[in-house]
């Protein structure tokens, strides 16, 4: 389980496809690499993965065709900086809200505009199976990143990004048409299956 506030910006060492559909990907980073151990879980852009291969300056994971398909990891090139958090402890304050590094859909990022003052608003759009998991003022993870729900119009997420936040993700590197890991809040799923709502 996570939080969604991130830990480190890692960077693409290597991406390489496998057989069977799936992938290979090595990140190099270093605060997350501290206490890490084989096998253990991390999250990349909001991605949940297995920790198989660890290196001095970062670790090695196998992509499965799922995970391909239901994320924007398979976008990665060398050089793209990504967004990395360790799971939570049971001494952890949850800052977030509960993260399960299990992406439902990618969305495509509308705007990113400045607000000035380090202030920025985000508009995402995001697939209509997933509308009934999110509301105003719900929260959503995005690319890994514990946001807000600020409004919800027409399938377009909005959600604001203060300062820190945009200088300790990724989302300085998004535009325009750039595909975005989405999840949304499991307690929501839960709500929505006990009423008989589920489609994910």
């Amino acid at each position: 389980m996570f939080t969604g506030i991130i830990e480190e910006l890692g960077s693409v060492a290597a991406f390489t496809p496998a057989a069977g559909g799936g992938a290979k990907l090595r990140i190099a980073c270093k605060v997350v690499m501290s206490d890490v151990t084989p096998g253990a879980s991390i999250a990349v852009n909001g991605v949940c993965l297995t920790a198989v291969d660890l290196y001095d300056d970062g670790f090695g994971a196998d992509l499965a065709p799922e995970t391909l398909q239901r994320s924007n990891l398979g976008d990665l090139r060398t050089g793209d900086v990504v967004n990395l958090e360790r799971p939570v402890t049971p001494t952890t304050r949850l800052s977030g809200h509960i993260v399960q590094g299990h992406v439902d859909a990618t969305g495509a990022v509308e705007s990113i505009t400045d607000l000035e003052g380090g202030n920025w608003e985000l508009r995402v759009k995001v697939p209509a199976e997933l509308d009934p998991y999110l509301v105003y003022k719900g929260s959503i993870t995005i690319d890994g990143i514990s946001l807000t729900i600020a409004s919800l119009d027409d399938s377009v997420v909005k959600v604001a990004i203060i300062p820190h936040t945009w200088e300790a993700t990724n989302l300085q590197s998004r535009q325009a048409g750039s595909r975005v890991n989405l999840e949304c809040d499991v307690l929501a799923k839960h709500v929505a299956k006990l009423l008989g709502k589920l489609t994910l």
